[in-house]
């Protein structure tokens, strides 16, 4: 079992709070620190770090804690509270923009339609915000377009450190490659160098099929995976060059 470090404790803790904050107030909170898209009037410049600590239900929770205790501890007793909180904070972020940029995407690509179509921005507006347009517009153009999708987008609310904890999973998998971590189903060992890519190779056909387990935000998995990835990356090679100058 692993001793708890310092930054994973008051990481807990935070969430923890956040967590009990959101049960007694509902909305209110998801309102000020879930992340929404930037144009929508919820947004809030503070969003992008507080969603972070912000979770949906109790099992969403107690997996990201759960894995965060788990697999953040050893990250932070090799780095240090500093360059782990750094990392933690980083990988979040990129997680929320991949997601985001996924959104914008959506949305530009809806709203460029929509101009061309004959649509003025007033009424676009009224589309985000009652999802209804003129009906002066042929049905027989918006049947085929993913209006629901970009609507969906622009409403979206992103919570959870699903994100920032895949950072953790690829930090530990590059460190710690061959440890041995028990599948709950079924209920056999595999290392981490293999659990890993095949947990973000499921976000990925998920992310781009039709397919998925709830209201997952696959592209913040991939987000965080990715960030994770290339400071790992980064790290490695600058260590190396500073092992190859001080020779």
């Amino acid at each position: 079992m692993y001793n708890i470090t310092e930054t994973v404790k008051h990481l807990l803790i935070i969430n923890g709070i956040f967590f009990l904050a959101t049960a007694i107030s509902g909305n209110q909170f998801y309102d000020l620190f879930a992340l929404h898209y930037p144009d929508n009037p919820k947004f809030q410049i503070w969003q992008p770090i507080t969603h972070m600590f912000m979770h949906g239900d109790v099992y969403h929770i107690f997996f990201n804690m759960f894995g965060l205790w788990m697999f953040g501890t050893p990250l932070e007793k090799m780095w240090g509270k500093n360059k782990f909180i750094f990392f933690y904070l980083s990988t979040g972020l990129g997680a929320a923009s991949l997601q985001l940029l996924l959104y914008n995407y959506q949305i530009n690509s809806i709203n460029e339609f929509l101009f061309s179509s004959g649509v003025n921005e007033s009424e676009l507006v009224n589309f985000y915000r009652t999802g209804y347009l003129p009906s002066r517009i042929n049905e027989s153009i918006l049947k085929d377009l993913p209006l629901i999708d970009a609507f969906n987008s622009y409403h979206s609310l992103m919570v959870g450190a699903s994100g920032a904890l895949y950072g953790v999973l690829v930090g530990f998998a590059m460190l710690f490659p061959n440890a041995q971590l028990m599948l709950l189903f079924p209920p056999i060992p595999v290392k981490a160098k293999i659990l890993v890519p095949i947990l973000i190779l499921a976000d990925l056909f998920f992310g781009f099929s039709s397919y998925s387990i709830g209201p997952i935000a696959h592209f913040a998995h991939l987000g965080g995976a990715l960030t994770g990835l290339v400071m790992m990356w980064y790290w490695k090679k600058k260590q190396f060059d500073n092992n190859r100058w001080n020779l």
